[in-house]
């Protein structure tokens, strides 16, 4: 007969996923065991096997579950009837405040991502993609004379938007709501302003 899940069973699996997250960026992933990150939830090693098989699965989850939010935050922004312009300023904030809070989760990207088997892999560079894919048709809406036939400069100011996007992040993870809203404007403006240049 299958086990059924305890009525809990979202909560404690939401409540190792943050934890998880916190024990992976602080000690990193290579670092950090199932041990360690069983221990910091409260549970037995036992326990975190009943919701996890591996520290793959684990970490897989973490992006998972992290990008996918991300990407349907993002992609579900309404957009319409806004400009251009408009929709770059709206993107920027939106990008901003919903890493609030994800400071761990978006840390370990990086190391974690490679450290996945291809087909899991590729379910979150998938998400990875339509995130760059709405920052790029936005640029291209923004100067189609100069991005429109120019995939390699849509690709350089996609990613730079990106970097900036990224420095706020890891160079001011406590910052309030208005400040995300504030320093969004900035990066939809400086390239806003690099856009329009002759």
């Amino acid at each position: 007969m299958v086990r059924s899940k305890a009525k809990d069973h979202e909560s404690k699996r939401q409540h190792i996923l943050d934890v998880a997250a916190e024990v992976f960026a602080r000690e990193g992933i290579a670092r950090a065991s199932m041990n360690e990150v069983a221990r910091a939830c409260g549970i037995s090693k036992a326990n975190i096997y009943h919701y996890y098989a591996s520290k793959d699965d684990l970490i897989f989850d973490i992006l998972d579950t992290y990008l996918s939010q991300l990407r349907d935050w993002l992609c579900g922004t309404e957009l319409d009837g806004q400009s251009p312009t408009e929709r770059l300023h709206t993107l920027t904030r939106e990008f901003l405040l919903a890493y609030e809070g994800m400071d761990n989760e978006h840390k370990i990207q990086s190391e974690g991502l490679p450290l996945l088997a291809s087909d899991k892999q590729d379910i979150l560079k998938g998400y990875q993609r339509d995130l760059v894919g709405l920052v790029s048709e936005t640029l291209q809406s923004c100067a189609p004379d100069m991005l429109g036939a120019n995939s390699a400069k849509r690709r350089e100011i996609t990613m730079s938007v990106f970097g900036m996007l990224n420095w706020f992040y890891m160079w001011n993870p406590g910052a309030t709501k208005d400040k995300r809203i504030a320093y969004a404007a900035t990066i939809a403006d400086l390239t806003l302003s690099g856009l329009r240049k002759p």
